[in-house]
């Protein structure tokens, strides 16, 4: 290191008190500044601790879907009765109007379980998801995190008052070898919508909302080009829609990144982009209804979609409950 050549000036001098001002000047400030990014570290923090939705209840609501009851494919009706009648419960104490909706397939009978919040209506929103699986997997993000995130929704609602009724969904068949046949749970529910000439205003499809991390190129993408528009990190939660829709998407993207810190991005897309329509909103469109689906982007991301190492341990809860918390957010824009 060179010499440097310091200059300090005489203790009393004119020179010197000026010095003395400004480093108090600056001492000041800095504490300023210090208790500042303090006093807004605490508020932060305060706003995290405070979240509408407790993590360690979405926690145990995936441990009992992919644990307890699993399996859940296809091939065990009588586990995804236990879980129907566990979904049944659940919104009834969170105080939602709860019916089940059977069909048959074959000669199993299958059900949706179907709650409603708020004042009966011509008009409603949906928010729905499966909780089947693709195969005798425990499903933990695919989609017990969905269901999780549906069943602490249905305590948010019957708290708030929505101005319109807002209808919860848990669908069942939702995987192969039922995907984007008139069997899945949520064709079965949106045929029997537009039979009854129900005005749907927006459905919103909850399709693994639980795996987030933060190591580098963890996100990947069905076209190359969307790595120049979007994050190549997973910490993000995506609403998608298709071409047409933007206006939809959009609204429920703003609603959720105002609500939570999480970040949110959103797409409106061909059908033929794959993964844009792999979910129960798909059903909805069918039906000629508005839809889009909130998502952590399932195989693009998540190393364990369709595995048995899709366990609840994968899943970031706290994150988790800030898209529950969005939704909630997003489903109160939607009904004004």
């Amino acid at each position: 290191m060179p010499n440097r050549q310091i200059i300090q000036p005489k203790f009393g001098s004119v020179a010197n008190e000026k010095s003395m001002n400004r480093a108090r000047s600056v001492v000041r400030i800095s504490n300023g500044l210090f208790f500042l990014a303090l006093g807004c570290l605490m508020i932060h923090t305060y706003a995290a601790a405070s979240l509408p939705v407790d993590p360690r209840r979405l926690e145990a609501h995936v441990r009992m879907l992919s644990e307890t009851l699993a399996p859940r494919d296809a091939g065990h009706p009588e586990n995804l009765d236990r879980v129907a009648a566990h979904i049944h419960g659940a919104f009834e104490q969170a105080g939602g109007r709860v019916a089940d909706q059977p069909y048959r397939v074959g000669a199993t009978t299958y059900r949706n379980v179907v709650a409603d919040f708020g004042p009966a209506s011509k008009e409603r929103i949906v928010v729905g998801a499966h909780y089947d699986t693709a195969g005798p997997y425990p499903g933990a993000d695919d989609n017990a995190s969905g269901v999780a995130g549906l069943i602490e929704l249905a305590g948010l609602l019957a708290g708030s008052d929505p101005p319109l009724t807002v209808e919860l969904v848990a669908y069942t068949l939702e995987e192969p070898p039922y995907f984007r046949s008139e069997q899945m749970g949520s064709a079965v529910h949106a045929k029997s919508l537009k039979a009854a000439g129900v005005k749907l205003r927006a459905m919103l499809s909850l399709e693994m909302i639980g795996y987030f991390t933060d190591a580098p190129d963890s996100q990947s993408f069905p076209a190359p080009g969307l790595s120049l528009l979007y994050p190549t990190t997973g910490n993000f939660i995506a609403v998608v829609g298709k071409l047409g829709q933007g206006s939809l998407v959009g609204q429920i993207r703003r609603a959720m990144a105002e609500a939570t810190e999480l970040p949110v991005h959103s797409i409106a897309a061909p059908r033929f982009l794959t993964g844009v329509d792999f979910s129960d909103h798909v059903s909805y469109w069918e039906a000629g209804y508005p839809a889009a689906m909130i998502t952590d982007t399932a195989f693009y991301r998540n190393p364990n979609y369709h595995t048995r190492t899709d366990t609840a341990e994968t899943l970031d809860y706290r994150r988790m409950a800030q898209v529950v918390a969005g939704v909630f957010a997003a489903v109160r824009e939607l009904s004004r």
